[in-house]
C-alpha cells in the first residue's frame, strides 16, 4: 500500500480509503441492515493489506454503517484513521452533541480522528457553521473527543476556494473524478494551504463502473474503466486519499491491486487522458452544459438531469449507468422530476435556452435512447 500525508494533520494515510456507504446489505426497506458476514471480512481484508482510512456517516446503510464499522474495528482501532460526520446544522447544541455521542457509541471508540460537518456548502458555512456550530466542534476537540475538524463538501468551485481560504478545516472531502473535474483548481489551492484532500466518488458514484467503448483502451494496459478512474484520481498529487465505496470482496481486491502501484499513470498517459477528455467535453458542450436556464419546467420535466444522463451515454459511452439512473429518476426524494415522456411540448424551455437547443426534439431522442422505447 502507498501512503500519503494528509495535509497539516501530519497523518500518514493509505491512498485507498474504505468508504462505508455501500456495504453489502441484508433485508429490505427500513429493516435492511449491513450483512456483517460479508462486510466485516471485506473491511478486515482491506486493513490487512494496509488500508488505514475508513469513512462512514450517521445515515449510511440505513443508519447501520457506523455500527458495522465499529464491529469491524475491534482489534484494529489503534492502527486505523476513523472518519465520520455530523449532519446537524440547526440551533440546538444538545442535538449536535447527541449525534457526536451516538457516533462514538456506535463506532465503539472514545475518539474520532476525522470529524466532518456533513455536506457543507457556503450558505451553511456563513449562516450556521461560522457563527455557531464551529464553536461546538472546537469544544469537542478541546475535550479530546475528536482529533481533527474537517468537512465533506458539496458546492461550487468558487465556494470551495472561499472555504479553503477561511483556514477552518484540516481536511476536506469532496467529489472529483474523470467526469467531474470542476473542483480541480480548488483541490490544488487546498493542498497549497495545507488542507488534506480526500476524494469521494472516484468512480463517479458508480457511473464509471460500466464498460465504455469510448474510455476503454485509452491507456495501454488498463482495460477496465473503474481502474482508469481510480488511477486518474490518484495521479493528482494534491489528493491524499481516494475513498471507494466497496460492496463486494472482488471490488476490494481490485482496488488493492490498483492502488498498490506507486505510479498510477505516466506523464504521457495523463496527457493522453487530458486531451481525450477535452475533446469529449467540447462534444458534450455542443449538446447541454447543464446551465439550468431552461428550468423550472411547467410540467416538472427534469430537463438538465435527463440530458446529463443522455450525454453520459452518447458522449462517454456509459449507457448502462445512464439508463439505470434514468429509470430511477423521480422515484427517490434526492433525484426528483419527471422523465422526458411527460413533456407537453409547450416550448417554454426553448425560449430560455442560451444554446438554442431544440429541447423538445432532444427530449424525445433522449427518452428513446435511455429506455429503448
Amino acid at each position: 500500500m502507498i501512503y500519503r500525508t494528509l495535509g497539516r494533520t501530519g497523518l500518514k494515510v493509505s491512498q485507498l480509503g474504505f468508504g462505508a456507504m455501500r456495504l453489502p446489505m441484508t433485508g429490505t426497506g427500513d429493516s435492511a441492515r449491513v450483512n456483517r458476514e460479508l462486510a466485516v471480512p471485506m473491511i478486515h481484508r482491506a486493513f490487512a493489506a494496509g488500508v488505514n482510512y475508513i469513512d462512514t456517516a450517521v445515515g449510511y446503510c440505513n443508519q447501520d454503517s457506523q455500527r458495522a464499522v465499529g464491529d469491524a474495528l475491534k482489534g484494529w482501532r489503534d492502527s486505523v484513521i476513523l472518519s465520520t460526520k455530523n449532519p446537524y446544522y440547526g440551533p440546538d447544541e444538545k442535538e449536535w452533541w447527541r449525534l457526536l455521542e451516538q457516533s462514538l457509541e456506535r463506532l465503539q471508540t472514545d475518539h474520532l480522528d476525522i470529524y466532518n460537518h456533513h455536506g457543507i456548502n457556503w450558505k451553511s458555512w456563513v449562516e450556521n457553521v461560522e457563527p455557531r456550530v464551529a464553536g461546538w466542534m472546537r469544544k469537542a476537540k478541546a475535550q479530546g473527543l475528536i482529533r481533527h475538524i474537517c468537512t465533506s463538501f458539496h458546492d461550487s468551485p468558487e465556494a470551495l476556494k472561499k472555504l479553503v481560504e477561511t483556514g477552518y478545516p484540516d481536511v476536506i472531502t469532496l467529489q472529483y473524478n474523470l467526469l467531474d473535474r470542476s473542483l480541480e483548481e480548488g483541490i490544488a489551492l487546498a493542498h497549497e494551504r495545507g488542507l488534506g484532500v480526500v476524494v469521494m466518488g472516484p468512480v463517479g458514484g458508480g457511473r464509471l463502473g460500466d464498460a465504455s467503448a469510448v474510455l476503454e483502451g485509452l491507456v495501454p494496459g488498463i482495460a477496465r474503466v473503474p481502474e482508469l478512474a481510480m488511477r486518474f484520481v490518484l495521479a493528482n498529487p494534491h489528493v491524499a486519499v481516494a475513498l471507494s465505496g466497496m460492496s463486494t470482496m472482488a471490488q476490494v481486491e481490485e482496488n488493492l491491486r490498483v492502488t498498490a502501484d506507486p505510479a498510477p499513470l505516466s506523464a504521457a498517459d495523463q496527457a493522453a487522458i487530458q486531451e481525450h477528455l477535452l475533446r469529449l467535453k467540447k462534444l458534450a458542450d455542443l449538446y447541454c452544459t447543464g446551465c439550468n436556464y431552461c428550468m423550472p419546467c411547467p410540467g416538472e420535466v427534469a430537463i438538465p438531469k435527463i440530458f446529463e444522463r443522455y450525454n453520459r451515454g452518447r458522449v462517454y459511452g456509459l449507457w448502462d449507468s445512464a439508463r439505470g439512473d434514468y429509470a430511477r429518476l423521480g422515484t427517490v426524494p434526492w433525484d426528483g422530476g419527471k422523465k422526458a415522456d411527460a413533456c407537453s411540448e409547450c416550448g417554454v424551455c426553448e425560449k430560455k435556452c442560451p444554446q438554442n437547443i431544440p429541447i423538445r426534439q432532444q427530449l424525445r431522442e433522449a427518452h428513446r435512447a435511455l429506455t429503448g422505447e
